[in-house]
């Protein structure tokens, strides 16, 4: 009776110590008992979390191990997670080799096996095989939000405007924002040219504050969202025109036009990927745009022009205008450019909102609020243009004196800036926001200029 015992003793301690050697799969072990899967609450769909160390190695209480072959699986999983009492034999395993050893990637406190991803903003990493061991390679992209650029930002006042995590922003890289959240074409030398109107009134006499959405707010297009789609040249031009029909008419054309109508109908247009104001406002005057209810904005380069380029608002299918008799499409006049600081604000005060185009660099995708001014916090020299529509100005004591700043719409939606919007320094041409600004005389019903005495 001693001798057995003496031999079931040596038995089992060479059984655990060729175990422990040869990291032998649990299934094994059916005299392994212990809620493993039951502590940690796992069975349903694959899970990383869903593992429990055990004798060197790991086992499973998810569907990982779910398969024909069940090596992996923790020694509770069929009891708890499948209802199959123990001892009750485990399904047949296939052959297989020899077991390896277990490894992994360790990455920023997780651990991944070979060819597990993980998503780290706007990178990639990916657990691979380096040679005779595993390491996480990660992409390098430079990401849209950089919380670097967030945080210095904020930390120094001096800056005079406020940044933030946006998170539609989150995950997605620089070049993905300069390619899909812009879209406007530097214009061309000959555009650049362009001699600025003549405007003749006395500077003295221009208020210090002034909000086109305030003076005229039943007029005034709200904030739009252009979405992933390099349209900024488009929904900026289909803005300012409907700005200007409902001043001046006042209210007897009030309409919301159809950036997707200049989008897709302009020909060879390379819509999402970007366009030139010249071109946008050449369409306009010569051909007209149809209402927004009747070509909805959709933000791709696939919506085809649904509608002949030529004719009335009927040929188009539109609903007509409810207030005014107007039977063909929103047309205006030739554009024409604004050449410095008071020439801007005097015609913003005397007709409305007006277009400009800004330089991006990296750190403005990052503005939440304040007045902005571009700082040398930026990780990568991308820039974009951009087209938006100054509303107004106004000034503001700040950290840095008496600050005066434009009030411009954005097109990126509500959540964005001020309620998406954002002020940025005034008379100094920051961004060159100053440098290519135009305008345009809405061709309102004659009728209805008449009735208004213009």
């Amino acid at each position: 009776m001693r001798s057995n015992w003496i031999i079931w003793t040596s038995s089992v301690l060479f059984a655990a110590f060729f175990t422990l050697v040869t990291l032998q799969p649990i299934d094994d072990f059916a005299d392994l008992r212990g809620p493993y899967c039951e502590q940690i609450g796992c069975c349903t769909s694959r899970q990383d979390t869903c593992s429990k160390p055990i004798i060197g190695t790991l086992c499973y209480c998810d569907d990982f191990c779910n398969r024909t072959d069940v090596h992996d699986c923790c020694p509770d999983f069929w009891s708890y997670c499948r209802g199959i009492d123990l001892p009750t034999p485990l399904p047949p395993t296939t052959p297989r080799p020899p077991p390896e050893e277990v490894r992994s990637c360790f990455h920023e406190g997780r651990v991944f096996f070979l060819n597990q991803t993980s998503k780290n903003n706007c990178n990639e990493c990916r657990c691979a095989q380096v040679g005779s061991s595993l390491e996480m390679l990660c992409e390098r992209n430079v990401c849209l939000i950089e919380p670097d650029i967030v945080y210095n930002v904020n930390a120094d006042f001096r800056h005079g405007w406020r940044a933030s995590n946006h998170s539609k922003f989150w995950g997605r890289t620089l070049g993905d924002g300069i390619r899909l959240r812009l879209g406007t074409l530097q214009p061309q030398k000959d555009v650049m040219r362009m001699n600025p109107v003549k405007r003749y009134y006395d500077p003295a006499s221009l208020p210090r504050q002034f909000d086109s959405s305030v003076n005229w707010p039943r007029y005034i297009t709200g904030i739009q969202d252009q979405g992933w789609c390099g349209s900024s040249w488009a929904v900026s031009t289909a803005a300012v025109a409907s700005d200007r029909y409902g001043i001046i008419s006042k209210g007897k054309e009030e309409v919301q036009l159809s950036a997707q109508n200049i989008i897709s109908c302009i020909p060879r247009s390379k819509g999402c990927e970007g366009g030139r104001l010249d071109r946008a406002w050449t369409f306009v005057r010569k051909y007209g745009v149809v209402d927004e209810p009747c070509f909805p904005y959709t933000g791709s380069n696939y919506t085809r022009c649904s509608i002949r380029r030529i004719g009335s608002l009927a040929e188009a299918h539109c609903i007509p205008p409810r207030y005014s008799e107007r039977t063909g499409r929103y047309k205006v006049g030739p554009a024409y450019r604004l050449g410095n600081e008071t020439d801007i604000m005097y015609e913003i005060l005397r007709s409305g909102p007006v277009q400009a185009t800004l330089k991006i660099y990296h750190d403005f995708f990052s503005y939440t609020g304040g007045i902005y001014k571009h700082t040398d916090l930026s990780l990568a020299h991308q820039q974009g243009y951009h087209s938006v529509r100054i509303v107004g100005w106004g000034e503001e004591f700040t950290s840095n004196g008496l600050q005066k700043y434009w009030k411009v719409a954005n097109s990126w939606g509500t959540d964005w800036g001020e309620a998406g919007y954002f002020r940025i320094v005034r008379g100094v041409n920051e961004c060159d926001i100053e440098a290519f600004v135009l305008a345009v005389w809405s061709e309102v019903d004659r009728r209805i200029l008449v009735s208004n005495g213009i």
